[in-house]
């Protein structure tokens, strides 16, 4: 018999986080998180995402063992902002068991029937500006910094429960050898001289003043894309502190017109080379790995590139992309991955195979009404 219940105390948030090592136990190609970072994750009192969303984290038991985890989560700034009524889920783990899964789904569903919620949509942990969507194609491959992985058998269990595919994301590969074409290079030259823009790269003593830049553009430039919502100063503060220790300046690129900063494109170390090698999922053990590996963190993962309305049809969103290679080249990083891309943002999808890109993992987003 399977019963679920939602985490209440401090030991069950343990639990909840502690399943993964069961979850994914000989899985040579997961990456264990930093507990502490998945505690911050979910800290309702700290974590700003929670001053506009309501959430309840769920645990499922059989035979007196946790064998299942799942959110059910209100963000009130994206019904707002899309004018929808909807529920997300997310934080879904479970063995391969669909009596467990049901019962998770039937968990989150009664917590948004009670709200007047009949649509849930995910999974997301906990929101777009996270990690999110499952992985449907590509097991071959271990996930890069901030994207989610999962056993193949999720797929069967999302379908059981009569979840839909509402989106797919895309990921790209890029390799050094591959990437900087003569056209790509001409072609971003070219723009740079017609359009009068320069590119620079973070200013780490102007740290809080370039990161209220960034978030100004994201804010505009992200706008009408498909699941995205705002992130307020707060929110995009946090977001920053806790990419300030492993970001490297020269990876992150802004894009300017006559002084006004107009696009950005954000890359981080894949710093999971080294996390894979941490296994208990301490700190402690994180930083040791990443101290000790450092030189084997030889790919990037370009994790947001935009430009503002006014200027998205400038070219400009495919220099970011030329400079954003060139740099990482010059770093001595030698891969990449582009993610995740939206399956019908066309602008970017030829971006990624102007640089000779390789499509290689799929991520999903269902939902369901009910």
């Amino acid at each position: 018999m399977v019963t679920v219940f939602p985490v209440r105390k401090a030991k069950d948030v343990k639990r909840f986080i502690k399943l993964l090592w069961l979850i994914y136990r000989g899985d040579p190609n997961w990456v264990p998180p930093i507990k502490m970072d998945r505690k911050q994750l979910m800290d309702v009192k700290r974590n700003p995402f929670y001053k506009h969303a309501d959430v309840e984290f769920f645990l499922a038991y059989k035979n007196g063992k946790i064998v299942g985890r799942i959110a059910a989560i209100i963000n009130r700034t994206h019904n707002e902002f899309h004018n929808e009524h909807i529920g997300h889920f997310g934080f879904f783990e479970s063995i391969n068991d669909p009596e467990v899964s049901a019962k998770l789904f039937e968990a989150v569903k009664l917590f948004f029937k009670a709200r007047g919620i009949s649509k849930m949509l995910g999974p997301m942990n906990p929101s777009t500006n996270d990690e999110c969507g499952l992985l449907v194609d590509g097991f071959d491959f271990s996930p890069m910094v901030l994207m989610t992985y999962n056993p193949r058998y999720y797929l069967d269990l999302f379908e059981a429960e009569g979840l839909q595919k509402t989106k797919d994301l895309y990921a790209y590969f890029l390799e050094d050898k591959k990437v900087m074409s003569e056209k790509l290079v001409r072609v971003s030259e070219m723009v740079k001289k017609r359009e009068d823009m320069t590119f620079r790269t973070l200013n780490m003593k102007d740290f809080r003043n370039e990161i209220q830049r960034i978030q100004e553009i994201y804010n505009d430039a992200w706008e009408k894309n498909w699941g995205f919502v705002p992130m307020n100063n707060e929110e995009f503060s946090y977001l920053a502190k806790q990419m300030k220790t492993i970001v490297v300046p020269e990876l992150v690129i802004i894009a300017e017109k006559n002084s006004r900063p107009i696009g950005f494109a954000l890359s981080l170390p894949d710093i999971n080379i080294a996390l894979k090698y941490n296994t208990k999922g301490t700190l402690l053990g994180g930083v040791y790995q990443l101290f000790r590996r450092k030189k084997e963190i030889n790919q990037v993962r370009i994790i947001t590139l935009g430009v503002v309305k006014d200027f998205r049809n400038s070219g400009a969103a495919s220099v970011l992309f030329y400079e954003t290679a060139r740099r990482a080249i010059i770093k001595g990083y030698t891969k990449g991955e582009a993610s995740w891309i939206l399956e019908d943002n066309v602008m970017m999808n030829r971006s990624a195979e102007m640089l000779n890109a390789t499509r290689y993992k799929t991520y999903r987003m269902y939902e369901k009404n009910f």
